[in-house]
């Protein structure tokens, strides 16, 4: 049967299939904003020329494009607690490229806990997480997978990072017009126009009969939100090599996030990683309220760096590794 039909001032008109204890939104195929971004003066993974350099079929859709189909699934189970203090954290598994479809899944484990999934129509899987609410839940998927990070062994691209770096607080804020910069060329109004999931809970005209008053940022743009400085935060990554997002967890606290709001971040890396392809950085950013410590949202990502799109890589390292 299905659930979660739009009535007026809902926030969601998306159709979901219940099954158990499982929710599972349609099929969607995602549209790519992302290909004219930049960062280190060379094109991004988003790109098709460098991500087909890199092995990969095309340029990619951004990881956390697909959040926002998981959106109407913790709305349905958990009401107006998943603005306020609901967290999804994943694992990206697999690229998807523009023309695909996915759609999201999300199985209730516990009163404040879910395992969600994200498949392709050939069955691949995009991604695989959890999602909760409240500060009392259990641990999500990427708290467990903090634990068993494989050690990151000799670190060429990341040399120069070390754990519990804390960059400085820094401004931001999302107007509905604001063009997000190099890192995210475009603005809100124009995401709204391609989201997956609309609701005029995001819109700025049509919010004010919303459950908050006023539009709030998507769950998908919280992450444009909080990196789209990133790159004034000399967290001292080597230049010239090629990023992706490997792992990312979104958690409100004080929730939600909204539009035209300033908010003030700091960022934390707190772990490094790697695997045979890629060094990996993951930063804690913070959101607090301006001047206050009062901490509204936090967000964990794995920034990974490829191998092979950093030049000299195998040199470096082998230089590295004879001073040692």
């Amino acid at each position: 049967m299905y659930v979660g039909r739009i009535m007026r001032n809902e926030p969601f008109a998306t159709p979901i299939e219940r099954s158990g204890n499982t929710l599972t939104g349609p099929w969607r195929a995602p549209l790519q904003m992302l290909a004219a971004q930049e960062y280190d003066e060379h094109a991004s993974i988003h790109d098709d020329a460098t991500a087909q350099k890199l092995g990969f079929r095309g340029g990619t859709i951004e990881g956390p494009t697909h959040f926002s189909q998981f959106a109407p699934l913790g709305f349905a189970l958990w009401g107006e607690r998943w603005f306020s203090e609901g967290c999804i954290s994943a694992h990206y598994r697999n690229a998807v490229y523009e023309g695909e479809r996915v759609r999201a899944i999300m199985t209730q484990s516990g009163d404040d806990r879910a395992v969600i999934t994200m498949v392709k129509e050939d069955g691949t899987e995009v991604l695989r997480g959890s999602a909760s609410v409240g500060n009392n839940s259990p641990p999500s998927a990427l708290d467990d997978r903090l634990k068993t990070l494989p050690p990151p062994g000799t670190l060429v691209i990341l040399r120069d990072i070390r754990i519990g770096h804390k960059t400085s607080r820094r401004k931001i804020e999302m107007a509905a017009d604001q063009n997000m910069g190099a890192l995210y060329p475009f603005s809100l109004q124009q995401k709204l126009k391609k989201i997956t999931e609309p609701s005029p809970w995001y819109d700025v005209a049509a919010a004010g009969t919303s459950l908050f008053g006023r539009a709030i940022v998507p769950l998908e743009m919280i992450s444009v939100l909080l990196n789209y400085t990133s790159k004034l935060d000399q967290l001292l990554v080597r230049g010239g090599a090629v990023g992706l997002f490997a792992d990312q967890e979104i958690k409100l606290i004080k929730g939600p996030l909204f539009v035209g709001e300033p908010y003030e971040i700091e960022r934390e890396v707190v772990a490094l990683s790697g695997s045979k392809r890629t060094e990996s950085m993951w930063i804690k950013t913070r959101v607090y309220a301006p001047g206050t410590s009062e901490l509204l949202a936090t967000m964990l990502l794995n920034v990974a760096s490829l191998k092979d799109s950093y030049p000299n890589y195998a040199t470096e390292l082998a230089e590295i590794e004879k001073a040692a």
